[in-house]
């Protein structure tokens, strides 16, 4: 398994297919527990970080994940923009001279991503944010010895996606809600499913 610069693009371009397809979806999910505003600044965001890699000729995974998490921290309105950017702006110094990306530097690479969220959002798995599946994914690769199926990496993400509905939110805007905020799917966990479907499509295909 290697991520080379041509797959990280890809890694985009896929994730905003995802995220344009679901934009009223995360709006709605959004309107229950938050701001009504995630679809629209993900959508925003996702597509201008694909303008902005779309034609460059990158050298490097860490130069292509450098750029996205810059725009994504410019273009994408409220927490979500920061937090994004600032997983893959910590993935791209993780993983700044490994060329290709293995198995091992894309591990760190997340893992690294994962922390930086959870200083910025001051959060940690449990608490209905990202970080429920970002730590999954983390977790499930930490097993792995040096591959991993993309199916099962799909699927982590979903698990952990799902089960957010059942968790009473205790940070970001969802806190406010309280107890009201259970039973609703956290909209940064379903991003961030968007985020590992797309990376395990872009492997399978790679692996063709």
């Amino acid at each position: 398994m290697k991520i080379q610069t041509e797959q990280s693009v890809q890694w985009f371009e896929k994730i905003n297919e995802k995220i344009q397809a679901n934009k009223e979806y995360l709006t709605e999910l959004d309107q229950a527990i938050g701001d009504s505003d995630h679809g629209i600044n993900m959508a925003r965001g996702f597509q201008e970080t694909v303008n902005k890699l779309t034609g460059q000729d990158y050298e490097t995974v860490s130069d292509v994940m450098k750029d996205a998490a810059m725009t994504l921290i410019s273009k994408v309105g409220g927490a979500s923009g920061p937090l994004f950017g600032t997983a893959f702006l910590k993935f791209s110094m993780a993983v700044k001279g490994k060329e290709p990306v293995d198995y091992d530097a894309l591990t760190n690479g997340l893992e690294e991503g994962l922390q930086g969220v959870k200083g910025r959002g001051k959060a940690t798995t449990g608490e209905k944010t990202m970080v429920d599946v970002w730590s999954s994914v983390v977790a499930y690769l930490k097993q792995g010895e040096g591959s991993f199926e993309t199916d099962r990496l799909s699927d982590t993400a979903k698990k952990a996606m799902e089960q957010t509905k059942g968790m009473m939110a205790t940070k970001g805007r969802a806190a406010y809600f309280k107890e009201k905020s259970i039973g609703h799917i956290d909209p940064g966990s379903v991003s961030s499913f968007y985020v590992f479907d797309a990376l395990a499509e872009v492997l399978k295909e790679a692996e063709q």
